[in-house]
C-alpha cells in the first residue's frame, strides 16, 4: 500500500523590527520558505491559515505582546458593492485592465517609487532600488499574475509610467486570488484605487469561479488598513479560523502578553498538505 509523507518544512520567526501599522510596536513573523515541487500545495494550504507571500516566503505576524493583525478574506458569493463602492467603480470605469506573467518593467518601477514616496515614505520598502523591485515582482515559484490598470491605449509624450494608474501582483489559489502586493498613481487618490482594485478582484474571482479574494492583512487601529473592512462578505482569520467580521470597534489592538501562543505550539497547529497528487 502507498503511503504519502507531509510536506515538512521548517519555519522560523524573524527578529523584532518597528511596526509598519501600529506606532511604537515591534512586530515579529513566522516564516517558511517556498520552494520546490510542492510551492503550489504549500501555498494553497498555509494562504487558507492566515499566511501571505512574499518572493518566495510565506509568513504570518507572530508578535510577541499584539494579535492586532488579522488575515482578512471576501466571500465572493456574499459580496454585494456598496452606494460608496458603486460611485468607485464609476470613477474608474475609464480603466483597462490588462494581465501577463510577472514580468517587471521600468515603467512598473517608476509608479511603485513615487507610490511609496507618497504612502509608505518610512516602510520597510523604502530603500527598494529596481533590481530588488523586480525580484519582489518576478521571483515565485508558483502560479502568479502581474495586472495592470492604464488609462486607455495612449499615453502623453515623457509619461514615466507609460500609461499606468495601478497595479497588482496576484496570486492565482485554488480557492481565491490573493492580492501579494498593488500599488497605484499617488495623484489619483480621490478614486480610491485602492478599492477599485479589490472591486475588480472581486470580478476576477467571480469570472475564474473560485470563492475568494485574499486581501492580506486588516489591523484594528489602523488607518491604513481601515478600507478593508467596509468590503460586505468580509472574513478574518482568528484563533485557528475564518469567522466573519463583525464592527470594526468590536476589535481590540491593544497589546496583551497573554494574546499570542508560544512559537512550538504555533506551529504544531500548522497543517500541512502531503505530498500525494
Amino acid at each position: 500500500m502507498r503511503h504519502s509523507l507531509p510536506i515538512a518544512p521548517q519555519f522560523y520567526v524573524t527578529a523584532p523590527q518597528p511596526c509598519p501599522y501600529l506606532e511604537g510596536r515591534m512586530e515579529r513573523k513566522l516564516f517558511t520558505a517556498l520552494q520546490g515541487e510542492t510551492a503550489e500545495k504549500l501555498n494553497n494550504s498555509l494562504s487558507k491559515q492566515g499566511f501571505r507571500r512574499s518572493q518566495n516566503v510565506l509568513y504570518r505576524p507572530s508578535c510577541a505582546e499584539c494579535s492586532a493583525c488579522l488575515s482578512a478574506r471576501i466571500r465572493v458569493a456574499d459580496f454585494a458593492p456598496s452606494k460608496s463602492q458603486k460611485r468607485v467603480m464609476k470613477r474608474n470605469r475609464t480603466l483597462q485592465r490588462g494581465a501577463s506573467s510577472p514580468w517587471a518593467t521600468e515603467a512598473q518601477y517608476a509608479l511603485f517609487r513615487d507610490y511609496l514616496d507618497s504612502r509608505h515614505a518610512a516602510g520597510g520598502m523604502a530603500d527598494m532600488d529596481l533590481f530588488e523591485f523586480a525580484a519582489m515582482v518576478e521571483e515565485t515559484p508558483i502560479r502568479t499574475r502581474l495586472i495592470e490598470y492604464r488609462e486607455g491605449d495612449e499615453y502623453p509624450k515623457g509619461d514615466p509610467y507609460e500609461g499606468l494608474r495601478a497595479v497588482s501582483l496576484t496570486d492565482v489559489l485554488d480557492d481565491g486570488v490573493s492580492m501579494v502586493y498593488s500599488f497605484f498613481t499617488p495623484e489619483l487618490m480621490r478614486n480610491s484605487l485602492g478599492t477599485y482594485l479589490i472591486l475588480d478582484h472581486i470580478e476576477i474571482a467571480r469570472h475564474l469561479g473560485l470563492p475568494y479574494v485574499y486581501l492580506g492583512y486588516w489591523v484594528p487601529g489602523s488607518d491604513k488598513m481601515g478600507y478593508k473592512a467596509k468590503f460586505k462578505g468580509v472574513e478574518i482569520f482568528r484563533h485557528g479560523h475564518w469567522e466573519d467580521l463583525t464592527h470594526p470597534d468590536d476589535y481590540s489592538a491593544d497589546i496583551n502578553p497573554l494574546s499570542v501562543d508560544p512559537i512550538a505550539e504555533q506551529v504544531a497547529r500548522i497543517t500541512l498538505p502531503d505530498s500525494g497528487p
